[in-house]
């Protein structure tokens, strides 16, 4: 019997969208209809060549998404353009009123922050008036410090505290995420891009209000605190040399608080150096649970992978912008 194949769009061709590319050539039940870009100088060229592919793929990218959905009909479009859901609203309004459903590791689209509730409703109307799901998913947020603790409760019969630990040495990851981060920077410099939100991790705070959530904890104060981590030695990495004194990283912690005591902690370091990475997860409750994941959930790859294994639940999942909660927990997809 034939097995029809999933048509996916890929929106962005950083290396992330460079990596799910590749990985959707690998699964047998899907291929690439399509792929978007805004920068120029990409415009036109076939996309095995910017994939590194030996030969070509038959398919050009463009710089004109809305031709591209007006003209070619797709299952999903995995956006991996940017993080801010106010920077990247105007692509997901265009790629729903496409009428194609939307797998993106936007951070701030995997859940309303308060901050975010208005444009997080005005996608979830537009989606529902266009029939499509719009799911924002990932690694961190989106399975980690979320999806995974509430995972762990499913065997709880009560739940009094989570906290989350998760530690990433930043050395071997690509050169976006180093420079959120902040690599290389004095601390002062450091402070000055955090305080303006122009650099640092996005996510935690809507992974808090997650877990919160959907475990109906009534917090009384929120908090979140975002320090550099600073090199002790000299470091390298392929992109930064780092001296002592520079940033190497940053800690970004978020606590939901009661009666002034902690029943949420999300504790991320992320920085060049980290020797002995780990993702851990302790939940207080009945009876207690405690997760260690020695070397971290590696998180480039990590990532493509729960993008493209999300696909298909996406796809079959009732219209209107999703959580990682809504649809049923993604697998590996053998090819």
């Amino acid at each position: 019997m034939t097995v029809k194949k999933i048509r996916v769009i890929q929106y962005g061709l950083g290396p992330i969208g460079i990596a799910t590319a590749n990985l959707i050539l690998t699964k047998s039940d899907m291929e690439i209809v399509g792929a978007v870009d805004i920068a120029k100088e990409l415009a036109g060229k076939d996309l095995g060549e910017i994939l590194g592919r030996p030969e070509p793929l038959g398919v050009r990218v463009t710089d004109n998404a809305e031709l591209l959905f007006s003209k070619v009909k797709a299952d999903a479009v995995i956006h991996t353009a940017g993080s801010r859901l106010k920077r990247i609203f105007g692509q997901l309004e265009e790629i729903i009123r496409g009428g194609k459903n939307i797998v993106s590791s936007a951070e701030e689209l995997f859940y309303p922050s308060p901050e975010n509730a208005e444009l997080a409703a005005k996608i979830h109307q537009l989606a529902l008036e266009a029939g499509v799901t719009v799911l924002g998913t990932g690694v961190n947020p989106g399975f980690v410090m979320d999806a995974l603790p509430l995972t762990l409760t499913g065997v709880c019969q009560e739940v009094r505290e989570v906290h989350v630990e998760r530690i990433v040495d930043a050395g071997a990851r690509r050169y976006p995420l180093q420079r959120k981060i902040g690599a290389g920077m004095t601390p002062e410099l450091f402070q000055e891009k955090i305080a303006g939100k122009v650099m640092g991790h996005v996510g935690l705070m809507e992974s808090l209000y997650l877990v919160a959530d959907r475990l109906r904890f009534s917090l009384d104060e929120v908090r979140e605190t975002i320090d550099p981590m600073i090199a002790e030695k000299p470091l390298k990495t392929v992109y930064f040399d780092l001296q002592p004194g520079d940033v190497a990283g940053i800690r970004h912690v978020a606590e939901g608080l009661r009666e002034g005591r902690k029943i949420v902690t999300l504790d991320l370091r992320m920085y060049i150096g980290a020797e002995a990475p780990y993702d851990s997860v302790r939940i207080v409750g009945t009876p207690d649970i405690s997760l260690r994941i020695d070397g971290g959930v590696a998180g480039d790859q990590a990532t493509a992978a729960i993008l493209v294994n999300s696909i298909p639940a996406a796809i079959a999942a009732t219209p209107g912008l999703k959580t990682v909660t809504d649809l049923p927990a993604p697998y590996c997809r053998q090819s």
